[in-house]
């Protein structure tokens, strides 16, 4: 019994179904990862507003502190804006990572199912060459003991 090609086929669809999902993980990973340093880059853009604050407070210039409260301002709402994208995004991540993972178990069943039947179609090859030579050597011994007989029944014996 050969291995199925319908069953070649599923282990094909599967490696490939899990080849897409692993793409689409990674490109979500890497979303999560733009989100994450748009995140700390608003983080360091408050601390700049600050900065710019802090400084316009000891030279007195009224337009670097406005702009120092308006870094401050956008780097807030920026902040406000990506917290829920990131956790969004966060969560399509592991879910994204679940279905790859169910993706490789399904890939790793039906690769076992082909193994197994590769395997059961080796050892019944290696049975049928054990059972032929088997029946090859007991045709040869009754050949050799027909010619035996036959030798002693003309020698009159």
């Amino acid at each position: 019994m050969a291995v199925s090609r319908a069953l070649l086929k599923l282990v094909r669809i599967r490696d490939l179904e899990e080849e897409q999902c692993r793409i689409v993980l990674e490109s979500a990973v890497g979303d999560l990862k733009r989100l994450r340093h748009a995140q700390a880059a608003t983080v360091e853009q408050d601390r700049r507003g600050r900065r710019l604050v802090d400084a316009s407070a000891h030279s007195g210039e009224l337009p670097d502190r406005l702009a120092g409260m308006e870094e401050t301002r956008a780097a807030v709402r920026l902040a406000l804006v990506l917290a829920p994208r990131i956790e969004d995004t966060e969560q399509d991540v592991e879910n994204l990572r679940e279905d790859f993972l169910a993706k490789r178990v399904e890939r790793r069943q039906a690769k076992t199912l082909v193994e197994e039947g590769g395997a059961q179609d080796a050892l019944a090859s290696e049975r049928r060459s054990q059972q032929a030579l088997d029946e090859w050597f007991r045709n040869r011994l009754h050949k050799e003991a027909a010619e035996t007989n036959d030798r002693h029944m003309r020698e009159g014996t």
